[in-house]
């Protein structure tokens, strides 16, 4: 690699990681910058700098409390500037005008003492801190939504115990999604208030039913988050049922939705049996997981669109049509490239319903593994760790999926590239405008169809009725849901093989 290599460490400085992934991205749009990352100093943190190219000494040498910037430059005169404005970004908020003091509390309880009506805490610290600040925020009555991951589960298990002792809802780790009394928190849409309650193992699970009900006049009264290890056997469900209880109590609350790929099988059978006492219908999504017969109070679905129509009284969403597109000779297969990791199981079910040969870098049980010359229809999920080490989340950064997307136009078997677009809070500020601008800058010749769907509402910052116009105006195909987006991709190639 070329370029000037510079790197500044800062002692005791701490800063979110997807604000820090956001300067990174900002940084690297910059005239002279050839790649930038800002990172806290971890031993996993510095090997991903030293194997993108960005480690020097100064760097190598930081603590694991330390923010390592990292710069990787044209020139000396770049790197200068691209530090400057890093300065700039990471400077504190300027005070307000009059000479007001900024609210910054520097711990749990100094925040507690200046809001004493606050009851939730949200974590988002290095995954080694973060069960000792949860823990902090369970002994002073909070509610806790930990966004941070990377924690021992051990600590997992432990924090809701103990949470379930004080009567409080423990929600994460790596719990991305929730929506509490209206209020959207971390990567959640705005949505209609209704009856509605959901309890979700997935962050992309919960945003995608939750807006599909939203956009057909329904409304949520709360959508909370539990992790994606909350229904395995070691953690035993703990928070989802807990979530069950309070929404069962709530008297706003009139249909509860569980979302999740398949638990572990006693797990399974604690929360179907909860759900079978529940005063109110539940709706019950184990994306992926066996058929199973509805009985009077439980309604069972393996797909989100399936959990929203459920929720909404059993009446389908209607069937999508679309305007049929001659394809390429030869192009048979369809190539899915998912920034949720839900919405790609549920594309596999979509297609493994239909007796398709599926084939993920995460599959559904009835999928199998990436494997060379494997000749079936792939789905990726852009949001994997193989794709995101050191980089941001593709629904912050829509250019991670530039790469894979290049492949599959390239590729002359591939008839239909899937794509998802997700809005909302925490999302980049224009994901379908980035997708067209990459499908641009590759068109050329033969070309697959691009069939995509929008995760969102008209009422998030980026405006779910704006975003499918952009694509609609570039000739991509869009859905009303994700499901629907993987039925008429296998229809339009014809057969489900």
């Amino acid at each position: 690699m070329t370029g000037t290599i510079i790197n500044r460490v800062r002692s005791g400085f701490y800063m979110d990681s997807v604000a820090l992934m956001r300067f990174s991205r900002s940084i690297v749009e910059l005239d002279g910058v050839e790649d930038a990352a800002l990172m806290m100093g971890t031993p996993a943190n510095r090997d991903i700098l030293e194997n993108a190219g960005l480690l020097s000494a100064d760097g190598a040498a930081a603590e694991p409390g330390n923010l390592v910037i990292a710069v990787r430059a044209a020139s000396q005169t770049a790197g200068d500037e691209a530090l400057a404005e890093i300065d700039r970004l990471l400077a504190p908020p300027a005070r307000p005008a009059g000479g007001g003091a900024i609210w910054a509390p520097r711990t749990i309880r100094a925040a507690v003492q200046a809001n004493p009506a606050a009851n939730l805490a949200l974590i988002s610290v290095p995954g080694d801190f973060a069960a000792a600040e949860a823990r902090k925020a369970l002994r002073r009555g909070l509610h806790v939504m930990v966004f941070s991951d990377n924690v021992a589960i051990e600590d997992e298990i432990a924090l809701k115990n103990e949470a379930m002792e004080r009567g409080l809802l423990m929600m994460g780790p790596d719990c991305g999604t929730a929506i509490l009394n209206g209020a959207p928190i971390a990567f959640a849409n705005n949505v209609r208030p209704g009856g509605i309650g959901i309890v979700g193992a997935s962050g992309t699970g919960i945003q995608e039913v939750s807006c599909l009900i939203s956009r057909r006049g329904g409304g949520i009264s709360h959508a909370i988050g539990v992790g994606g290890r909350d229904l395995s056997d070691k953690v035993g469900g703990i928070s989802t049922l807990m979530a069950m209880d309070a929404l069962d109590a709530d008297p706003v609350t009139d249909h509860i939705v569980v979302i999740s790929k398949p638990p572990a099988a006693g797990v399974a059978a604690t929360v179907i049996e909860r759900a079978e006492r529940c005063a109110k219908p539940v709706t019950i999504c184990f994306i992926g997981d066996e058929a199973r017969p509805n009985s009077d109070n439980v309604t069972y679905t393996n797909t989100l669109k399936g959990a929203a129509e459920a929720a909404r009284g059993g009446k389908a969403f209607g069937f999508f049509s679309f305007v049929e597109l001659p394809l390429p000779l030869g192009r048979h297969r369809v190539r899915g490239l998912y920034s949720g990791g839900t919405l790609a199981a549920e594309a596999q079910i979509v297609f493994l319903q239909g007796d398709a040969p599926v084939a993920s870098n995460a599959p559904v049980p009835g999928a199998v593994p990436l494997s060379d010359g494997i000749d079936a229809h792939v789905f990726l999920d852009l949001g994997d760790d193989s794709y995101t080490r050191g980089r941001p989340h593709p629904m912050i950064e829509p250019s991670i999926r530039q790469e894979p997307l290049r492949e599959a136009l390239n590729d002359p078997s591939i008839g239909v590239v899937l794509v998802d677009v997700v809005i909302g809070h925490g999302a980049h500020a224009d994901p379908a405008g980035e997708l067209v601008d990459m499908l641009r800058a590759m068109a050329s010749g033969a070309m697959p169809a691009i069939i995509a769907s929008v995760t969102g509402t008209d009422e998030d910052p980026q405006c779910y009725s704006a975003q499918v116009a952009i694509l609609r105006n570039a000739s991509i195909i869009v859905a009303p849901s994700n499901a629907d987006a993987a039925l008429a991709a296998m229809n339009l190639m014809g057969d489900s093989g």
